[in-house]
């Protein structure tokens, strides 16, 4: 009966997980509060990788692989509660000890503060580091492009400051970039095309000044690019109209100046936003049938001129803003304008025609 016991014991601790990792994840663990929920009431035990919500181990090396809170979750514990969660606490540096972590997802606590551990990026397995709505300060550290994995950066809605990392564009495959809602300045790097791999890059709402670089065009995947309400100056690089997956282009609300450049008109963006800019010249008379528009917002700028006439000739435009510019002269007939309310034209120097007054 003994033998059978100690046989179990011995077969037990060589399937869990090594006391270094656990030991990491109660330092880990010390460092929050989360008083409602109760999800750390499973962290008990020898074995880490067996039932410690949020934890995955490694099925060959028994090594913590993931670690997986997020405060809006689905899980039954927070569907029992009829809340979203709320922790307070840092992110202790006693996580870069999990040294085979992978994936370290901590989202939507709202009150988790302090800084991302620089000691982050010296796990080398880091696919995906995902800390989004939470109240972290500081900067993205400064090596973060030693992180040859990693796949996903997501840091939006905190409370992050300095520059963004000249080593970021070394993430060779990184895919999804999120910093939104931060209060990081400076320019986006000028060498931002290094990022081959990216499909979205979303850096919207923080304090980014300077021109938009150029060699985001070379990023042949990207799909999705958001660099909203920020104070971004310069003139729109043509050769973004030129990028073959380029679906949503948001410029709204910088210091943008220059004019539109045609080759944004007929290319393969959907939803364009670039209002509340500082915009010139003429809207492009080089709509055709590639030209298909769920969103065109291109209100308060200081565009003049006639709506051109080919516009007529555009797939579809589902919803067209020019309000508050310096148009003039009558409001062609026909689709899309047949469908589009007032307000979508209103505050120009003398633009008529439905839906506004008629042209005399």
């Amino acid at each position: 009966m003994y033998i059978a016991i100690l046989l179990l014991a011995i077969i037990s601790t060589v399937h869990s997980c090594p006391p270094s990792d656990r030991a990491a994840l109660l330092s880990f663990r010390a460092a929050l509060n989360e008083s409602y929920l109760g999800i750390f009431n499973s962290w008990k035990g020898y074995d880490c990788c067996h039932e410690w919500y949020g934890v995955s181990c490694d099925p060959t090396t028994h090594r913590v692989a993931d670690i997986n809170l997020r405060g809006e979750s689905e899980d039954p514990l927070f569907e029992k509660a009829h809340r979203t969660g709320y922790m307070t606490g840092t992110i202790s540096p006693s996580i870069c000890k999990l040294e085979r972590l992978s994936s370290l997802t901590i989202a939507d606590w709202k009150g988790i503060t302090g800084p991302i551990p620089s000691c982050i990026t010296s796990l080398p397995f880091l696919r995906i580091i995902d800390l989004v709505g939470n109240k972290l300060t500081g900067s993205i550290p400064s090596t973060i492009g030693r992180l040859s994995r990693l796949t996903v950066l997501n840091v939006a809605e905190n409370q992050l400051t300095g520059y963004i990392p000249r080593s970021l564009t070394n993430l060779s495959s990184l895919m999804h970039l999120d910093l939104r809602n931060n209060f990081i300045y400076g320019n986006i790097p000028t060498n931002f095309g290094k990022l081959r791999m990216l499909s979205r890059a979303l850096l919207s709402r923080n304090k980014l000044t300077g021109h938009i670089p150029y060699s985001i065009s070379y990023i042949y995947r990207l799909s999705d690019l958001d660099l909203s309400l920020n104070k971004l100056s310069g003139s729109i690089p043509p050769s973004l109209g030129k990028m073959h997956v380029l679906a949503t282009l948001n410029l709204d609300g910088n210091n943008i100046t220059g004019t539109i450049p045609p080759s944004l008109i007929n290319s393969r963006i959907n939803i364009l936003n670039l209002s509340k800019n500082t915009i010139e010249g003429y809207i492009p008379d080089s709509f055709d049938e590639r030209s298909y528009f769920m969103v065109m917002d291109l209100s308060y700028n200081k565009l003049k001129g006639r709506i051109p006439k080919s516009i007529s000739s555009a797939t579809f435009i589902g919803h067209l803003d020019v309000s508050h510019n310096h148009l003039c002269g009558q409001i062609p007939e026909g689709s899309p304008f047949d469908h589009l309310e007032a307000s979508s034209f209103t505050y120009n120097d003398c633009l008529c025609g439905k839906p506004l007054k008629p042209c005399h």
